[in-house]
């Protein structure tokens, strides 16, 4: 049972690799966009130019993200990166047909219970922001500098796999980007690889 666990999870393992479709480009303006939050509220990443913005894609029906909010990680991240004036914005592009999409109230519950403080939790049901972005899986990370210029895309860490256990021995590509930003520097690694599940798009009509 447990090898048949381990199986069906490495199976939901994606490397991202190149996108089929243009997308947002390190070095480049991050595109702008506009979002409900889950309590309706309208959130624009222009809103917060002049702030350092990290943009995460999320799905808790995938056992990467809960690998990183049940072992703490992501809300820990979250925490440092917010406590420090850092806008922290989870993005969920889960499509509504998908059997693990939750509703923005059900969705922002989840969080609460795993004590994750993101600036606001956007819904993207039609998957626009994403396919903007090319974000590929979930947990993917993106980092827009105070110029509204993107400066990391990528995993939150360096070690792809579902296993808590693997936290404290990765490297925590988030935390060292944001810690080259606020010491005024260039971002040393800019691009890294997002490793987890596959993002469940809403399908072209």
């Amino acid at each position: 049972m447990l090898m048949l666990r381990r199986t069906l999870m490495a199976a939901t393992l994606v490397l991202a690799g190149t996108a089929a479709h243009a997308a947002a480009t390190v070095g480049q303006p991050a595109p702008d966009f506009s979002a409900k939050d889950t309590t309706g509220k309208t959130v624009r990443l222009s809103d917060y130019r002049g702030k350092t913005v990290v943009l995460e894609w999320t799905n808790p029906g995938c056992p990467f993200v809960r690998k990183h909010y049940d072992g703490g990680n992501i809300p820990a991240t979250q925490k440092g990166a917010v406590d420090q004036g850092v806008v922290w914005l989870s993005v969920n592009s889960t499509e509504k047909a998908a059997s693990d999409y939750l509703e923005p109230a059900k969705l922002a519950g989840w969080m609460k219970e795993r004590k994750a403080v993101p600036t606001a939790l956007l819904m993207d049901e039609d998957g626009t922001i994403g396919q903007a972005y090319g974000a590929r899986t979930t947990p993917h990370l993106y980092i827009v500098n105070a110029q509204g210029t993107l400066v990391y895309a990528g995993g939150i860490d360096s070690i792809p796999s579902a296993r808590a256990a693997d936290i404290d021995k990765a490297t925590n590509h988030v935390r060292a980007a944001l810690a080259d930003l606020a010491a005024g520097k260039p971002v040393a690694t800019a691009t890294t690889q997002p490793y987890g599940c596959s993002i469940k798009y809403k399908s072209a009509v």
